[in-house]
């Protein structure tokens, strides 16, 4: 219930996005579905349904890229920063999950 959206300044260069992905705080089997607004190689912006405490450990799942650790950098109005562990590759998300079948 932190609101604000400063913090430290960004290392790395972040692409909007616009992707669904799975939200739960860490350790919960409760998944919630979020869009994520922009994405970099250590973090990303969700928007959210209810608010989440700065520093409260988070997992987020993104499509080509798996399960992301990370904490919540900042909180506000239905967003939230999510501070990654690791860095991710955040081109994977852009990139087509299947593979189209050829045709006969």
């Amino acid at each position: 219930m932190t609101g604000g959206a400063g913090g430290a300044q960004r290392q790395t260069p972040r692409d909007s996005l616009l992707l669904t992905a799975g939200f739960r705080l860490k350790g919960s089997d409760q998944i919630e579905q979020v869009r994520i607004r922009n994405l970099s190689a250590g973090g990303l912006m969700a928007e959210v349904a209810e608010d989440i405490d700065r520093d409260a450990e988070v997992e987020v799942q993104v499509r080509g890229i798996g399960w992301i650790s990370g904490r919540i950098a900042w909180q506000a109005m239905g967003r939230v920063g999510v501070a990654f562990d690791k860095e991710i590759d955040p081109k994977k998300a852009r990139k087509p999950v299947g593979r189209a079948k050829k045709a006969d």
